[in-house]
């Protein structure tokens, strides 16, 4: 058994002679375990961003209510300021407040220009109304509006905010799924690097027999190699994936998607955890393939 230990390290009594140090089986995992890092590092990125882009939309569009009024220009006024006592006393809503000229023209610039003169268009009146407590009853006001201001049209952005967050969602549940794909062909492609090796090595692996070298001791000189090459290339990749995600332009204040993609606060922490995984990847992937292959070949 001396002499299987022997044959089984190097002389700095860490690596493992009969797996090849070099050549395209070392590339291969090293090349692998960082591109499927980098990888994980956006698939990540983007899986955090839409999580907390949902929760923007979702927080941000269920905040308030918006009351329109269309109504003929001598009678409009006198129904926004019916509207305005109606919602005062409306129960968990703060103070309602009438959008001026110029706020209404900043919302209609993109689709008529700057220099579009919006007090001579018949604008509908718009009041925004936060919303402060669970008792809103929404379906309520827009009944009370419906009977006492005939020109008022109650919208709680419900139409709006379930496609937008359901799409979030979505994104979310793409980018995780991503990090499962890459995970299991990380562990595909050490699988093969891991059988190529074997099969590289197989003279080899008959003469240690032959000394006395069990398959379990066998399968631990590549599970170790390997093991060490998927961290350290996943590492490697990790620390240039998060140097990309690092440049890209920081979360605009109106919760853009493209501004966002990103890590926040602790989040930057989490790709942390990549090498570890891709590591425990390639020591069950290179155990399973070694053990399975040395089984099939004895």
């Amino acid at each position: 058994m001396t002499l299987v230990r022997g044959l089984l390290r190097d002389e700095g009594g860490k690596g493992d002679r009969i797996v090849p140090p070099t050549g395209f089986t070392a590339q291969l995992t090293l090349f692998s375990a960082g591109a499927m890092a980098f990888l994980a590092v956006f698939a990540l990125a983007l899986a955090l961003a839409t999580g907390r882009l949902a929760d923007h939309w979702s927080t941000q569009l269920a905040g308030s209510v918006t009351v329109r009024i269309s109504a003929p220009a001598d009678q409009q006024e006198g129904q926004v300021q019916t509207a305005l006592q109606l919602l005062r006393t409306t129960p968990g809503t703060g103070e309602p407040r009438q959008l001026p000229q110029d706020e209404l023209a900043k919302l209609l610039e993109p689709w008529f220009g700057p220099d579009m003169p919006v007090d001579a268009l018949p604008v509908p009146a718009l009041i925004d109304l936060p919303i402060r407590g669970d008792d809103f009853d929404a379906e309520g006001l827009r009944l009370r509006l419906e009977a006492e201001v005939p020109g008022a049209i109650l919208d709680d952005h419900t139409e709006w905010r379930r496609p937008l967050v359901s799409a979030a969602k979505r994104l979310r549940m793409l980018g995780i799924v991503s990090l499962l794909l890459i995970t299991a062909a990380s562990a595909a492609m050490i699988t093969l690097a891991a059988k190529a090796a074997l099969a590289a090595n197989g003279q080899v692996i008959r003469v240690l027999r032959l000394i006395g070298a069990r398959d379990l001791t066998i399968a631990t000189a590549f599970v170790r190699r390997f093991t060490r090459r998927a961290a350290i290339g996943s590492a490697i990749g990790t620390v240039l994936g998060v140097g990309a995600v690092s440049i890209l332009p920081d979360a605009s204040a109106a919760g853009g998607f493209l501004t966002g993609l990103g890590f926040q606060g602790w989040d930057w922490l989490m790709p942390l955890s990549i090498p570890l995984v891709a590591a425990a990847v390639g020591f069950l992937a290179t155990r399973w393939a070694a053990l399975n292959m040395l089984e099939a070949v004895r």
